[in-house]
């Protein structure tokens, strides 16, 4: 308790934290709000999965890009730039009518997704010491996955108010909040790109990341598939109030089984309880098809939240080890861009399934990825086996910053 209270009472880290809570609320609000915004509208649970899908491709293809700007030019303009830019579409969708008009709007404001997550992980080693570097990145961690357990209920009470367009309006200025403060903050000013090592092979030439690229495709169609199957099944059963509850379930145990991993980060390697954790995460998916929007659905999803928050930190460990170097940040944008494209392309086509034939399907689908992805991991394990020893002090420190960069 020393360590965080050490880091807590720096006025660099009070800053970091303070600054970029707000955003993060905004992104756990921002998929129920475009959904139930455009649900509302179009009385289509397609069309809603449509604008979801679309927005989260959008901010997906330009992850990587994004990565790399930042690698290159720093930290300072691109929050600058993309924060207002993101927060005055927010608006602009919100008060958008029409399925053509929203979709598309939802498909324009993904492109503007502001990188406030890539932004904060670096700025941590600027503003603590080397030895409470991980102190920091485990409270920061925290802090971003405990913000997903209130925000999905933060919009979906709104959403489903006498007033829903409250839920966006809350979004938008929450962004704006961040914008006025984290680009101002000293760390920004003085992070400097990490230097790229001549001689690396180019992300995309490395086998490792090829095959978790691989990987990412079908655990990104799957989990895009359960993001919308959830709101969609509680929606069709007249519960739409359940589905921020469900999702906030998921994140709750996800922060649970996030701490359980980093007891046991130091005494296993990450590829080895990649490989178990991966197992345990699909036997907890297999009876998510036959749950329904109630008790039954909140034990299942908890018990995949479990198992796929040791999985966060076993998998960034994995990439830290066989990513090259120079590559702190464009290596989790790229990932992001294949992973995350392909949960805009199983969001969309979730919304259709649900709507047209069942939602159930949906939450099959998502156990089917994740066999799919067990079994390529256990397939090619030799492709990543540079991960498989126990990390050192520095390479575990990596990691965990990782972990704050998974998501925008």
């Amino acid at each position: 308790m020393h360590s965080y209270w050490s880091v807590l009472r720096l006025r660099g880290a009070q800053a970091l934290l303070l600054s970029a809570f707000p955003a993060r609320i905004a992104y756990s609000m921002v998929g129920l709000g475009i959904y139930f915004k455009v649900q509302h509208d179009t009385h289509s649970i397609s069309t809603a999965g449509l604008a979801v899908g679309l927005n989260g491709l959008a901010g997906a293809v330009t992850a990587g890009l994004r990565g790399s700007i930042m690698d290159k030019w720093g930290l300072q303009w691109p929050i600058r730039i993309f924060i207002p830019t993101y927060a005055s579409l927010i608006l602009l969708f919100n008060h958008g009518h029409g399925g053509t008009q929203l979709v598309t709007l939802a498909f324009i404001l993904g492109f503007s997704a502001p990188p406030v997550n890539l932004s904060v992980r670096p700025m941590w080693k600027i503003v603590v010491s080397a030895d409470l570097i991980r102190t920091a990145y485990a409270i920061d961690t925290s802090v971003m996955n405990i913000v997903g357990v209130f925000g999905p209920v933060i919009a979906t009470t709104l959403a489903l108010s006498s007033h829903p367009e409250r839920a966006l309006q809350l979004t938008a200025g929450l962004m704006l909040i961040t914008g006025a403060t984290l680009s101002f903050v000293p760390a920004a000013k003085a992070w400097i790109p990490e230097k790229k090592v001549k001689g690396e092979l180019p992300i995309w030439k490395v086998a490792g990341i090829r095959l978790l690229m691989l990987e990412g495709v079908f655990i990104g169609l799957g989990m895009g598939a359960f993001f919308i199957g959830i709101p969609a099944f509680a929606t069709q059963e007249n519960l739409p109030h359940r589905a921020g509850t469900i999702l906030a379930t998921l994140a709750a145990t996800t922060v649970v089984g996030g701490l359980f991993a980093g007891l046991i980060s130091r005494k296993t390697s990450p590829l080895k309880a990649f490989r178990i954790g991966y197992f345990f995460w699909f036997i907890a998916s297999i009876p998510l098809a036959f749950t329904y929007p109630d008790w039954s659905m909140m034990l299942v999803v908890g018990a995949i939240g479990l198992a796929n928050g040791g999985q966060q930190v076993f998998y960034w460990e994995i990439t830290e080890a066989v990513r090259p170097r120079g590559t702190a940040v464009a290596a989790l944008g790229w990932l992001w861009t294949v992973e995350g494209t392909c949960a805009a392309l199983g969001e969309t086509l979730g919304g259709y399934v649900a709507d047209h034939y069942s939602p159930r399907w949906c939450l099959a689908a998502t156990t089917i990825a994740v066999a799919i992805g067990l079994f390529i991991i256990t397939v090619g394990k030799n492709l990543l086996a540079a991960a498989d020893k126990i990390p050192t002090k520095e390479e575990d420190t990596e990691a965990l910053g990782d972990v704050l960069s998974s998501e925008n």
